[in-house]
């Protein structure tokens, strides 16, 4: 089975100048734990994870420090060069990924640009299903 058959098409992004809050409310309405940042070209140059904002936080000092990171933009702690795939690529690769990586999920690009994403949770739901 392709990455394609399984990824999700609409990906919500964050560009590099949006705040951690865009990051936690983008999380929160999607109800995932990581969303790609693209530069001008909708290339992916990092991920917020949810991971990464409570390093952010756990990293501030006091609560004034704590409020001040949700204004930080999220090139400022996003983590760089996220795993990407081609639609292309199996199913089995994308597992082995995230497993060896410690990721959730990984970011589907055609010629440089976002496509989709797949998450360990499709990937179960596939085998659950058994599609795979």
């Amino acid at each position: 089975m392709k990455v394609a058959e399984l990824m999700h098409k609409d990906v919500r992004t964050l560009d590099l100048d949006s705040t951690v809050n865009d990051a936690v409310v983008a999380l929160a309405d999607g109800h995932f734990s990581g969303v790609p940042v693209v530069d001008a070209h909708h290339r992916v140059v990092g991920v917020v994870s949810t991971t990464d904002i409570l390093n952010a936080l756990a990293e501030a000092g006091g609560a004034d420090e704590r409020e001040q990171v949700f204004e930080t933009a999220a090139r400022d702690i996003m983590t760089p060069h996220p795993v990407m795939l081609s639609p292309d690529a199996d199913v089995l690769e994308a597992a082995r990924e995230m497993l060896y990586l410690e990721v959730h999920r990984v970011f589907v690009e055609r010629d440089g640009r976002l496509v989709g994403v797949i998450s360990q949770t499709d990937i179960v739901g596939a085998v659950a299903t058994t599609k795979i």
